[in-house]
């Protein structure tokens, strides 16, 4: 048992930020709040670190952040000769990102490992495609992805540009639980080590790159689009302005709408306290905007710009929100017709998506002759099975890959969700049927009126700190007894932490009803959330 107290003073005697100083002071006389901050250390894992900004070991801060950088250090030393000693840095415009990106670029540069760092906030798949492109031993990106603003985070990314697996996790764990936060980390001058070349700022040819790379994942051919629609964007104070806008420009969408208030970086993000584009709540304005200006169809993007979500107008002239499911049923259908019709589809096509993404998608593979392959949540695990076809020089079987909380990728460019990509082959799809006078709420139609209509549902339950965590334990123990869920009878239980399916273990359930129906029941591996995805098959 860890004794909170040590740790408050250990840290009220080191810390030298005014900021975290003065939080840790305004906190002592609450145990509450100093056992929230120091009852563990934050916790990393194949997504690294994320959590709540602020002072304390279960919080993201410069220390801890330091502490993690050197335990990574200390992994690339490990396991590369000194000249492949290479790590690619991005971060996104959450509160203290730059200033955490930096900490880090300054920590590698001290255990002799050459640093590429973004010299501006750049996307999540911009950096999965630096790591790739430099030929880095690793990549961090600093970002809390679509969590609230009081959040950052940590993601770490293996040479092939994918976030790091379990066994890599797991080593990089022990070597930073052996690390002390105040005594063990190296660290140089950041102004001084730029101007040594120790770490070096990513040129801009490399977005550019990025997005030549994106263009080529059409698959219009000569095919007939109308780009001329009326189009609000926005990046929700996010990463996706510059790359967003430019790849839109360069491929014929001209008439394009930002949403103002939240054009530019803001890590407060004042206009969407939840900036996930999951959420209504999120789009509101940019709801607004596209009624305003008689728009087509709103596209947003998250702060680091690995999702996408849309709304579309409808009939009664209202704009009906899709979600991340309906949207890569509509990529899978289109993606997979157009292969067909302009002869791209190769002979053994892969689609890949995640356990808690509808099944309904599966039989729209299948009704194109395309193989399917299941895999946990998180798309690390769709970057995986990338990198499996690529070691069978097979990479170009990938035709797509989706997770229903909004995250797509069509091409094996890079091993992360890429929302440039889903924004341009969203367009893409718009403008063609457009062409054909289709609107995307009727193709949709068509799929159900096809393959039935299955209606999901995401419930997510917060559980805030350590009474939370035993709370969400508690909740799982008590699905994994259950014969009867909700009233519905359990037809079949999988229970993913037994490691079935020849999936790796991970703490995820999922019941089948007597109706087709299904449950899955996780805790999310990103915030403290319980997550409940229900899919009902309509006739």
């Amino acid at each position: 048992m860890r004794d909170v107290k040590v740790l408050f003073e250990t840290w009220k005697s080191n810390v030298k930020e005014k900021e975290l100083l003065d939080e840790l002071l305004a906190i002592e006389s609450d145990q509450n709040k100093v056992s929230d901050a120091f009852y563990r250390d934050l916790e990393f894992g194949t997504g690294g670190l994320r959590g709540v900004l602020g002072a304390g070991t279960n919080r993201m801060n410069v220390y801890t952040v330091g502490k993690a950088t050197q335990g990574l250090a200390d992994y690339v030393v490990k396991h590369f000769e000194p000249k492949a000693r290479v790590v690619a840095i991005s971060y996104d415009s959450r509160i203290n990102s730059d200033v955490f990106a930096k900490r880090a670029a300054a920590i590698f540069a001290a255990n002799g490992i050459k640093v590429y760092l973004y010299k501006t906030l750049m996307p999540t798949p911009c950096l999965s495609f630096a790591v790739r492109r430099l030929g880095a031993a690793a990549g961090v990106m600093v970002t809390a992805s679509h969590n609230p603003a009081k959040y950052n985070g940590y993601k770490v990314y293996g040479s092939d540009g994918c976030q790091i697996t379990e066994d890599a996790a797991n080593e990089t764990l022990a070597l930073i639980e052996k690390t002390d936060v105040f005594d063990d980390v190296k660290i140089v001058d950041f102004d001084k080590a730029l101007q040594s070349g120790a770490i070096e700022y990513i040129k801009d040819e490399i977005l550019t790159e990025f997005i030549e790379r994106v263009k080529k994942e059409s698959v219009l051919g000569g095919e007939k689009a109308d780009r001329s629609a009326s189009i609000i964007y926005t990046p929700l104070n996010g990463t996706g302005l510059v790359p967003v806008t430019r790849i839109l420009k360069e491929t014929g969408f001209k008439n394009v709408k930002i949403v103002k208030e939240q054009e530019f970086p803001d890590g407060h993000f004042p206009t969407c306290p939840y900036p996930n584009p999951e959420i209504r709540e999120a789009l509101e304005l940019g709801l607004r905007y596209a009624k305003e200006n008689n728009a087509d169809i709103l596209i947003a993007t998250d702060p680091d710009c690995d999702r996408v979500g849309i709304a579309v107008k409808n009939k009664q002239g209202d704009f009906t929100l899709l979600t991340g499911n309906e949207t890569g049923f509509l990529l899978l259908d289109f993606i997979a017709s157009m292969r067909i019709k302009n002869g791209i589809m190769p002979k053994d096509p892969v689609f890949v998506k995640t356990i808690v993404t509808s099944d309904l998608a599966e039989k729209i593979a299948q009704s194109y002759g395309i193989r399917t392959v299941n895999v946990l949540t998180g798309f690390k695990y769709i970057g995986e099975q990338i990198g499996l076809l690529e070691k069978k020089n097979a990479a170009d079987s990938y035709i797509l890959g989706f997770e229903e909380s909004y995250g797509y990728l069509t091409g094996s460019y890079v091993r992360d969700k890429d929302a440039v990509d889903g924004v341009f082959m969203i367009a893409e799809m718009f403008a063609y049927y457009r062409a054909k006078g289709i609107s995307l709420l009727d193709k949709l139609q068509e799929i159900y009126d096809k393959f039935g209509h299955y209606v999901s549902t995401l419930e997510s339950f917060a559980f805030e700190g350590q009474e939370g965590f035993v709370k969400m334990k508690n909740i799982m123990d008590d699905y994994r007894k259950a014969t009867e869920v909700e009233g519905k009878k359990v037809v079949t239980k999988k229970d993913y932490s037994l490691g079935i399916d020849g999936l790796p273990k991970s703490n995820v359930l999922k019941f089948t009803f007597e109706d087709g129906g299904t449950m899955v029941v996780r805790p999310s591996g990103t915030e403290p959330k319980l997550k409940i995805y229900r899919c009902q098959i309509q006739k």
